[in-house]
């Protein structure tokens, strides 16, 4: 082989190795990594500066505005727009409890002379009626705000005419009742394993506040506590306040000759 030809091929091969270390590196290459800075309107909405409880009287010192992506501003929420609106809402007091950083709307306070804490948070078409309990009628005094209940009634009833023993019976009045209160305590207390109190507000309808008030002359109301487990993802009960759903209209109980026994309610 001549040597002209050897030195060509010397150089051929060079500029072969060069070009495929350089298709190598622009292949391997890291991307360049680019930050582009998107900017996202943003407005100020009220959110809770502290914890709130249940009934507490808000004041400015418990609110306070943050900026919240304007795409994200749902219905309800209160900004900045609404001049004075701190001012406004303050000395109002909760329909609710709210965690700091929770945001606030009109929904979630009342003002003074709107109705007392109760009534605000009373469902919408219920009733709150109070009956007497104690220990030995409300699970050993366990009974708390917002557990539900079955209510029951023991009274005594005696054969037509008057003559004979009395019968001891007892009859679930309605089931899954919302425990609005106990005694003076709406709401229990971090910790708390007893609310304590002499009386029990139950949330009802128009319909059960008149059975009610009359079974509290009739006899003993008893409250038996119902599990968490009876209430569906909305926080509802899974079978209604009432027996409705279950005995339909007022049922007649005949006994030993004795028909005076009448429960459910539509």
């Amino acid at each position: 082989m001549k040597q002209a030809q050897v030195i060509g091929f010397a150089v051929a091969g060079v500029f072969g190795l060069g070009a495929f270390f350089m298709v190598k590196g622009i292949v391997n290459k890291e991307p360049e990594k680019k930050i582009v800075e998107v900017e996202v309107k943003a407005v100020e909405v009220l959110v809770a500066k502290t914890d709130i409880a249940l009934g507490q009287v808000v004041t400015d010192q418990n609110m306070r505005f943050i900026k919240w992506p304007e795409k994200g501003v749902q219905r309800g929420f209160l900004t900045s727009k609404n001049r004075g609106i701190r001012a406004k809402l303050s000395g109002s007091i909760a329909r609710a409890p709210m965690i700091a950083g929770e945001v606030i709307t009109k929904h979630k306070l009342i003002k003074p002379g709107q109705g007392g804490v109760l009534a605000a948070i009373l469902s919408k078409g219920m009733r709150a009626i109070a009956t007497r309990i104690d220990e030995k009628t409300a699970v050993g005094g366990l009974v708390l705000p917002n557990d539900h209940v079955d209510v029951i009634l023991t009274r005594e009833i005696r054969s037509a005419g008057g003559g004979g023993s009395a019968q001891t019976v007892s009859d679930t009045l309605f089931r899954n009742v919302r425990v609005l209160a106990i005694g003076q305590n709406i709401e229990t207390k971090e910790g708390s394993k007893s609310a304590g109190g002499s009386t029990a507000t139950l949330e009802l309808s128009p319909r059960q506040a008149e059975m009610m008030a009359l079974a509290n002359k009739a006899g003993t109301i008893t409250l038996s506590l119902r599990s968490v487990a009876d209430m569906n993802k909305n926080g509802k009960t899974t079978t209604g306040a009432g027996l409705s759903d279950e005995r339909g209209n007022a049922i007649g109980v005949l006994r030993y000759g004795i028909s005076s026994r009448a429960y459910g309610v539509n």
